[in-house]
């Protein structure tokens, strides 16, 4: 790798209570890479993705973005730099108090001020580059199936067009075909946008199909990364326990030990 990546992570730290979730993680990021990082539940995933949003702080560690430790600005420069991220939230986790566009332009309006006129024009814009019509945006979510409101939380994720995109279990509950298209969508958008993008999945066949580079975390640390045609020869026993979906193997043993 060249140059300043993207996101670099260092000595990531973060426990709640005697729980400790991650124990001095380190992770690098390219610009205009997507990275999907696997792992069991309750590894670490999630809380990583949360840290580097500003949603939790950690205990301790490092957060770069282009080389400046978003830990140490103000909570308004802090604020200024996750703008750049775009999420996917697993569940989709639109509003129910508002119909589709205004849920894909919610940002634009009550974060950067957009007059609705201008908003509704950009998130109806954003609705057909996920392949949706005009009219869709006059629905409410509970109108919608699953497979939709996955199009429409990744509309939102694209509608301030970041430089980085996180995707946060975004096959879950959906079946083959439809998974196959969100992937589809999400490789086109990652694309369009030349943006930097991290996946957080259970699903390998997701993984394959959306990632430049896979990482496994586990125990609070990332045990692997290469490239995702790697994955199903790593040579790690944890990779590959979790990649063949086995039920003996290291995890395990791990897990009993607690």
């Amino acid at each position: 790798m060249t140059g300043t990546p993207k996101i670099s992570i260092r000595a990531l730290r973060k426990s709640f209570g005697s729980k400790s979730v991650l124990q001095g993680l380190d992770l690098d990021i390219e610009e205009g890479t997507s990275l999907v990082i696997i792992g069991g539940s309750g590894t670490g995933k999630s809380v990583l993705l949360k840290c580097v949003l500003g949603l939790i702080p950690p205990d301790s560690g490092e957060i770069l973005i282009d080389g400046v430790n978003i830990l140490k600005l103000s909570s308004f420069e802090r604020a200024r730099r996750t703008r750049e991220i775009g999420m996917l939230f697993q569940g989709s986790a639109l509003f129910d108090s508002y119909n589709v566009w205004e849920n894909v332009a919610f940002r634009l309006i009550h974060g950067e001020g957009k007059g609705r006129g201008a908003a509704r024009e950009k998130a109806v814009e954003c609705l057909a580059k996920v392949g949706l019509a005009a009219d869709v945006g006059d629905l409410q979510p509970s109108e919608l199936s699953g497979g939709m409101q996955k199009r429409v939380a990744l509309a939102r994720a694209i509608a301030a067009d970041p430089k980085v995109l996180f995707f946060d279990e975004p096959t879950t509950g959906l079946d083959p075909i439809t998974a196959d298209v969100i992937n589809r969508l999400i490789i086109e958008r990652v694309k369009a946008l030349g943006a930097t993008a991290i996946s957080i999945t259970h699903d390998m066949g997701s993984a394959r199909r959306i990632a430049d580079h896979i990482a496994m975390i586990f125990d609070g640390r990332i045990i692997w990364r290469g490239r995702a045609d790697e994955v199903g020869a790593s040579g790690n026993p944890y990779v590959d326990q979790f990649v063949n979906g086995r039920a003996e193997g290291p995890i395990k043993m791990a897990l009993r030990a607690d």
